[in-house]
């Protein structure tokens, strides 16, 4: 074989590799690690809030389904206080109990924004004896019937780990665990705990993350999917084990390996 034919087929081999990373990488991978199976009508809908300035905010983690009723029942079960709304009295009572180290279990959280809409739910669960540690979830009502036939709500779930300075605002504001997949665990089982879930089922949210940043600067890794938690109606409590869905084969793979990296990452 000539010299050209040597290269001619080195530069067909080349372009297949090419060719063969861009199908994987631009369509394989992202059609396989997207999944809506258990609610199609999610399919297309951004998966990251926003902050009043437009900056990403804290990506959507959670789902509940149930009315508005339910899910106040439910949080209520399982340990968890209604946020009080962000006003100046609010924000100096919150100040008080990180600087006197007292209780607020129902401190304000800032604002967020869903396809330009506010939060229409906030809740935290208090850690400690003052507000500077927390657990807190805000949630969207984004469906008025899903596939349950029963409203949806997706929420971004965050552990709020110390009080910092926002590196895009300068504003003083929680810095927030890394590890958003715990906090999307912890709130699934308290709801399970308190007998407040039915089913348990994964869809894809933000998609895996390994080093990604909210809209005040603090850092975040995800396995990328939204833990879906079927709430009891009428606050009746659930008498066994919820049934849990098994994500696609695919899925699950992929959510062991993103934990194994993930937790190496941020060891």
């Amino acid at each position: 074989m000539g010299r050209t034919g040597r290269w001619r087929r080195v530069a067909l081999v080349a372009g297949g590799l090419v060719a063969a990373y861009l199908l994987v990488a631009y369509l394989v991978l992202p059609a396989a690690w997207t999944h809506y199976e258990r609610q199609p009508g999610l399919a297309g809908r951004p998966m990251v809030t926003r902050t009043a300035q437009g900056i990403p905010g804290d990506p959507l983690n959670v789902g509940l389904v149930g009315d508005r009723d339910d899910i106040a029942r439910a949080m209520r079960a399982a340990g968890w206080y209604p946020a009080d709304p962000l006003t100046l009295r609010s924000d100096a009572e919150i100040v008080g109990s990180v600087l006197l180290d007292r209780p607020d279990p129902t401190a304000p959280v800032s604002t967020l924004y869903l396809d330009g809409r506010r939060e229409d739910l906030a809740y935290e669960f208090p850690v400690g004896d003052n507000a500077r540690h927390r657990h807190h979830v805000r949630l969207w009502r984004v469906m008025d019937k899903g596939a349950e036939a029963r409203p949806v709500w997706l929420g971004s779930a965050t552990f709020d780990r110390r009080v910092g300075v926002s590196d895009y605002t300068g504003q003083v504001t929680h810095d927030i665990a890394p590890d958003i997949d715990a906090e999307r665990d912890f709130l699934a089982e308290t709801l399970v705990k308190a007998g407040m879930a039915e089913t348990l089922y994964q869809i894809s949210g933000v998609g895996p993350t390994l080093n990604g940043r909210n809209g005040e600067g603090s850092r975040y890794w995800t396995d990328g999917e939204i833990r879906v938690i079927v709430l009891v109606a009428d606050g009746v409590r659930w008498p066994s084990p919820p049934a849990v869905v098994s994500a696609p084969t695919f899925i699950a793979a992929k959510d062991a390996l993103w934990q194994s990296v993930g937790n190496a990452f941020w060891d």
